[in-house]
């Protein structure tokens, strides 16, 4: 099984808060892998498919944060999730 680990800088103006939040949640529950969340310079990681692990990150706009994909889609999933956090949106 793949281990893809990215380091992405959060680019939505609203961090990933709410909407945001709902659909990167949406998009990681869509594949089979195992996703998990943290910023960058932060021990705590949280499930990528949890909306309230991923408020309680507390990600605000230009924030590093480090997505963690195990499973045989961890690949995909990595680059659809970068695409929500990475939009100006």
């Amino acid at each position: 099984m793949a281990l893809i680990k990215k380091k992405i800088t959060v680019k939505n103006k609203q961090g990933l808060h709410a909407r945001p939040a709902a659909l990167f949640v949406q998009i990681a529950n869509k594949f089979d892998s195992a996703i998990t969340v943290r910023r960058d310079k932060d021990a705590e990681e949280v499930n990528g498919k949890s909306i309230m692990g991923i408020l309680m990150l507390g990600v605000e706009k230009d924030s590093a944060i480090i997505i963690e994909a195990e499973g045989k889609d961890a690949e995909l999933a990595v680059i659809e999730l970068e695409k929500v956090v990475s939009s100006e949106g």
